[in-house]
Order: structure tokens, then C-alpha cells, then sequence
């Protein structure tokens, strides 16, 4: 997309940023745009697509940027005189001081210059349109005209002594405020006369002349009503600008909740899928934890268990121990009873035997 198209996207031709000077085809910026005195870039916005949607409004109804227009060409040409007396100052403190008589003399050489280049300028560009018969006429008068100069430089050469007489050669142009010579031939005057600057300058002074003629038909109420219809109209304008504006700031605050809220949300759901990864990693970690003191216990179950049952078994293998060593001790007992009772046996048979013996002796 274009400049010119996002320019006019974003603003209209009845905006107060927009140049009016420029609507009306009168912008000094524009027209000694490429000149010795070129103004640069407006500050204001210049598009042409603007200039076409006022001029298909200007038909319909009155907008009153003839008066916005007429102001700035006023300031612009009040400067330029402005710059032009400072330069008549500055030649008449340079150059020698004359009597009134012959500067009335160097006065009328000058002015035969300008008619000079004016009329060369004006046969130049009648040959380039080809228009050679009226060319032809011009360049006839010319002729008559630089004969009237050459009789006005005798004039002026005899009226002055010959020191003085080539130090009053600049003359400030009334148009262009730019410096001419009182000897300048033919070719230099119609460079001037015919150049860019001097004729931009003359259409901007005929441009505030046709304004200046349409607002002098009314009457000065009717310009004073004018002045305040423009003033409310960019009262009007100024309001519905910022309006616009505050629309904006709050559609963009309205964007940035919106924006905010999403990220909050984003963020929110960042955090819960966060905790809910935590809580999954801590779910995770608990069932290990749950899984390797479970095959602890089992473990330590299982070792209790076999260690149970050596117990037991060690146990059962003691009192196995015990009741066979006491049985050998029963028997043995018994063994030893019944011995002791052989023995007995056989003693009280030995004593009954011998008893009986000392019972048979005696007898």
C-alpha cells in the first residue's frame, strides 16, 4: 500500500493536519518545490487523492477553505516582501548614494530589463507550444524595447561619473525578491523572467489576488460569518477528532485487557498444568516410595519368615535333642534301676545264702 493510500485511510480532506493551500492547487512548498528558494516538505499533508475527494465536495457545498488558503499565501508573501525591502537596505548601504535624478534614469534601465526578459520568456514559450507566428510578433517588440533601453543606458552613463557607474548595477526583484543586474544581457533576463522561481512567485501573488477578489464580493459580515461557520466547522472537526481519538486509546485499552486477560489465562493454565505435573511427578514418587517399601517389607517379611521357620525348625530339632537325651536318661535310669535291683537281687540272695549258711552251722 501506498503513502498516499494510508494517509488518506487514516485522515480526511476536512482534518486540520490536511494543507488547504494544497486542496486549492496554491501551496508555496509545492510550487518552488526544485527552486534557489525551495521550502521543503510542508508540515502539513499533501495528497492528491485528498484534493480530488474536496474538490467533489466543494461542489455541494461551501467549505470555507478559501480563507484558511488566503491566510497562508498572506504570511507567505508578507515574509517575502519582508526579505525584499531587507535586500533594497543592504544594496542601498553597499552602493553609493546618487541623486534622484539618476536613479530615476537607472530605474527606467531596469524596468526596460524586465520587459526584456518578460517578453523572451513569453516568445520561448510560445515557440515550444508552436505558436511561431505570435512568437515572431514578440520578438519584433523586443527589438523596439532594447532600443528604448539603450537610449535609457546613455542616459544613465552620461548622468554619472564613469567610477560610479558599474558600481550601481543590482536591483531587487519586486516578484522574487531576487537580485538583477543593471548590465545583464538579453539570455540572463530571460533565464530570470522565464525561470521556475520568478514565475511560481507570480502565480502564488495572482492566486492571493483571485482570493482576496471572491472574498472581497461579500460584504464584510458575510466574511465575518464565513470566518465563524470555519471556526465552528474546526471546532466541530477538532471534537470529532479526538473523539476518534479516545475511541482509539479506549478500543486499544480495551485490546490490552483483552490481551492481559489472555496472557493471565495462559499463565493460569501454564500454573495448573504446572501443579498438575507436580502433582503427578509427587503421585509418581509416592507409589515408588509405596512400591519399594512394599518389596521391603516383602523382603523383610520374607527373611522374618525363613527365619521363623529355622527358629522353629532349630527349635523343633532342640526339643527333639531334649527328648532323646532324656529318653537315654530314662533308659539310662532305668537301666541303672534295674541293675541296682539285679544287684540287689543277688546281694539279698548272697545274704539269704549265707544266712542260711550261718542258720545251718548253728545247727
Amino acid at each position: 500500500m501506498q503513502k498516499g493510500d494510508e494517509t488518506r485511510q487514516r485522515v480526511k480532506f476536512t482534518d486540520d493536519r490536511v494543507c488547504k493551500s494544497h486542496l486549492l492547487d496554491c501551496c508555496p512548498h509545492d510550487i518552488l518545490a526544485g527552486t534557489r528558494m525551495d521550502l521543503g516538505e510542508c508540515t502539513k499533508i499533501h495528497d492528491l487523492a485528498l484534493r480530488a475527494d474536496y474538490e467533489i465536495a466543494s461542489k455541494e457545498r461551501d467549505l470555507f477553505f478559501e480563507l484558511d488558503a488566503m491566510d497562508h499565501l498572506e504570511s507567505f508573501i508578507a515574509e517575502c516582501d519582508r526579505r525584499t525591502e531587507l535586500a533594497k537596505k543592504r544594496l542601498a548601504e553597499t552602493q553609493e548614494e546618487i541623486s534622484a535624478e539618476v536613479s530615476a534614469k537607472a530605474e527606467k534601465v531596469h524596468e526596460l530589463n524586465e520587459d526584456i526578459g518578460k517578453l523572451l520568456a513569453k516568445a520561448e514559450q510560445l515557440g515550444a507550444e508552436g505558436n511561431v507566428d505570435e512568437s515572431q510578433k514578440i520578438l519584433m517588440e523586443v527589438e523596439k524595447v532594447r532600443a528604448k533601453k539603450k537610449e535609457a543606458e546613455e542616459e544613465y552613463r552620461n548622468s554619472m561619473p564613469a567610477s560610479s557607474f558599474q558600481q550601481q548595477k543590482l536591483r531587487v526583484c519586486e516578484v522574487c525578491s531576487a537580485y538583477l543586474g543593471l548590465h545583464d544581457n538579453d539570455r540572463r533576463l530571460a533565464d530570470h523572467f522565464g525561470g521556475k522561481l520568478h514565475l511560481g512567485f507570480i502565480q502564488i501573488r495572482e492566486k492571493l489576488d483571485q482570493l482576496r477578489r471572491v472574498n472581497s464580493f461579500s460584504t464584510q459580515k458575510m466574511v465575518a460569518e464565513k470566518q465563524e461557520k470555519r471556526n465552528q466547522d474546526r471546532l466541530r472537526r477538532r471534537e470529532e477528532r479526538e473523539r476518534e481519538e479516545r475511541m482509539g486509546r479506549r478500543s486499544g485499552s480495551k485490546n490490552r485487557d483483552r490481551r492481559r486477560s489472555r496472557s493471565r489465562d495462559r499463565r493460569r493454565r501454564r500454573s495448573r498444568s504446572a501443579s498438575r505435573e507436580k502433582r503427578k511427578s509427587r503421585s509418581r514418587s509416592r507409589e515408588r516410595d509405596r512400591h519399594r517399601r512394599h518389596r521391603s517389607r516383602s523382603r523383610s517379611h520374607s527373611r522374618g519368615h525363613r527365619r521363623g521357620s529355622r527358629d522353629r525348625s532349630s527349635k523343633h530339632k532342640s526339643s527333639r535333642d531334649r527328648s532323646s537325651r532324656e529318653k537315654s536318661r530314662d533308659r539310662e535310669r532305668k537301666e541303672k534301676s534295674s541293675s541296682e535291683r539285679r544287684h540287689e537281687s543277688t546281694n539279698g540272695k548272697s545274704r539269704s545264702k549265707r544266712s542260711e549258711e550261718r542258720e545251718a552251722g548253728e545247727i
